[in-house]
């Protein structure tokens, strides 16, 4: 029979040998991450989801775009739950939608699911990633889900050569540069040199270039500036380096059978429904991007309860959080500094905070007492989402001093770290697990859904719920 490996989105796989099924970082939303736009376009038969007979879950970190207690809301509570975290309060969350078992993964220590073996191996970054060695059939595949590898890990792993697949993650995804784009370096539009080493020491038998291009809303100028390498450009690397690898494209609902002597091609799976063009690839180009206000434009307006919600947060919870944080580790900040906080709302119109940041301490300045050092640009809207929705950075739409600042301070901060911006840290330095948490609550308290009638799907995200294709 072969193993039969499937996608569903993202980092989103199914594995299926014998009668075992393995479900590897499932995502069934789209958009998922709450605004990141499957591409190509894809609906899911949320029925179908409900009725599968899954052995197991294994999700490699606690991300948002892997671990997604809306997607997980959709499985049946019996099915076990295999998670690499380092954070306790995750294994909580997930047992607080009814998971029967949800079980912690440890690096280099193998989990026996039917005819599966599955291990998780060190990625680059242990406190949050993991990678998973999985064995059935005789059958070694490497899923690298979107880490970067570990050296010592693959040292052991390139031992194991050649692998019968490896999902290789073949992104990199410019998250910080477009915090900053007028100082950002140039992206280059070729893999990174170690990548194409590692993947050579591997030597696998196929490889798919596997995470996702994603977009944004249908306005967005990120839709074009986040992934500098493409499809075509993978696979022609990937080929120059290993002549005899196969080099696969799955979209998603894609499905292979792998077996010991060959690899084919099989039926997709039912519940994953392609919409339009799928073959498509990232159009990366260096568009001039709008201004935070024009880009506020496009969110709606908050009501009064909601905007007074961000306005207390900048004029107290910052504040305290900023505080309980202690100094940042940036040499930039042990000078004292002035910051700018500045919100546009829907009509482009902006409210401005001013702080003065010394150690440890913010003072908040009702009048601007020196010349600003640090300014960060944000759609009120984006803030109140990141407070009470779980957004996250990656479509928030934060700007950091994106416009020039006095000529001493410029040279200052040639070598400073973006994401010591202090909204940044506020944000997102300890409060883990927020988009899982406003996922919960949503949960908790939304009314159960009626029992759809025999044979009909229900599709998530229809045709006029996505950004249209460029």
């Amino acid at each position: 029979m072969g193993l039969r490996v499937s996608r569903i989105l993202h980092a989103g796989y199914i594995f299926e040998s014998a009668d075992t099924k393995i479900v590897f970082d499932p995502i069934f939303e789209n958009p998922f991450s709450r605004n990141c736009y499957a591409f190509p376009k894809v609906s899911f038969d949320l029925n179908a989801i409900r009725a599968l007979q899954l052995d197991a879950v294994f999700i490699s970190h606690h991300h948002d775009d892997h671990c997604s207690l809306e997607s997980l809301n959709l499985l049946s509570r019996e099915t076990p739950i295999y998670l690499y975290c380092i954070h306790d309060e995750m294994f909580e969350i997930i047992r607080k939608l009814g998971f029967a078992s949800v079980q912690p993964l440890f690096l280099n220590t193998p989990v026996q699911v039917g005819t599966f073996t599955i291990t998780p191996r060190k990625a680059l970054d242990p406190d949050v990633d993991s990678i998973f060695q999985i064995q059935a059939d005789g059958l070694n595949v490497l899923n690298v889900v979107d880490s970067w590898m570990d050296p010592i890990a693959l040292d052991d792993l390139k031992q194991l050569a050649p692998w019968d697949l490896v999902l290789w993650p073949f992104q990199t995804m410019l998250e910080v540069d477009v915090l900053s784009p007028s100082r950002a370096s140039p992206a280059s539009r070729e893999l990174p040199p170690e990548w194409i080493e590692q993947i050579k020491s591997l030597n696998p038998r196929a490889i798919v270039p596997s995470s996702c291009q994603f977009i944004h809303e249908e306005w967005s100028w990120y839709n074009h500036a986040l992934f500098p390498i493409t499809y075509r450009q993978f696979e022609k690397e990937v080929r120059s380096a290993l002549p005899t690898a196969e080099v696969i494209r799955m979209n998603p609902s894609a499905s292979l059978v792998l077996e010991l002597k060959s690899i084919r091609p099989t039926s997709p799976l039912s519940w994953v429904a392609p919409m339009g063009e799928q073959n498509v690839d990232y159009e990366f180009r260096l568009d001039k991007p709008p201004s935070t206000d024009e880009i506020a434009r496009h969110f709606p307006a908050l009501t009064d309860e909601q905007s007074q919600r961000v306005h207390h947060y900048c004029r107290n919870e910052l504040l305290d959080k900023y505080r309980d944080l202690g100094p940042s580790q940036d040499p930039y900040f042990r000078r004292p500094r002035h910051w700018r906080l500045s919100l546009y709302d829907q009509n482009g119109d902006v409210v401005v905070y001013r702080y003065l940041l010394e150690h440890d301490n913010i003072v908040l300045q009702e009048v601007s007492n020196g010349a600003i050092d640090w300014q960060t640009d944000v759609p009120i809207a984006k803030l109140y989402a990141a407070l009470e929705l779980g957004e996250s950075l990656t479509s928030m739409y934060v700007r950091i001093n994106d416009r020039p600042l006095s000529p001493t301070v410029e040279a200052e901060l040639a070598e400073t770290d973006l994401l010591e911006d202090p909204l940044l840290r506020c944000l997102f330095s300890r409060d883990f697990a927020s988009f899982q948490l406003a996922q919960l609550r949503n949960l908790v308290t939304a009314p159960k859904p009626k029992p759809s009638t025999a044979g009909e799907q229900v599709l998530l995200a229809s045709n006029s719920s996505l950004p249209k294709s460029r």
